[in-house]
């Protein structure tokens, strides 16, 4: 089973490593159940769309299609 990433964890501007580390750790906790039950109904239907497309655009970017499959259409939660 996979731990909860701790948010002392989190630390930007150190070095690339780091960086990738604490932004994995930040999206972990970003996409917790509990916090997008709350986060998503206050959204506004524009920044649902600029969070779709945001995401979209950076899957597109970084991704070749069989990856985008792979990874992200049959990837498990």
């Amino acid at each position: 089973m996979k731990r909860q990433s701790d948010p002392a964890e989190i630390c930007f501007g150190l070095d690339r490593q780091t960086d990738e580390q604490s932004l994995a750790h930040f999206i972990r906790r970003f996409a917790s159940p509990a916090l997008l039950e709350a986060l998503i109904p206050r959204l506004s239907d524009a920044e649902i769309t600029e969070t779709l497309d945001f995401l979209s655009k950076m899957m597109g970017k970084h991704l070749k299609e069989k990856e985008y499959h792979t990874l992200f259409l049959a990837g498990k939660g």
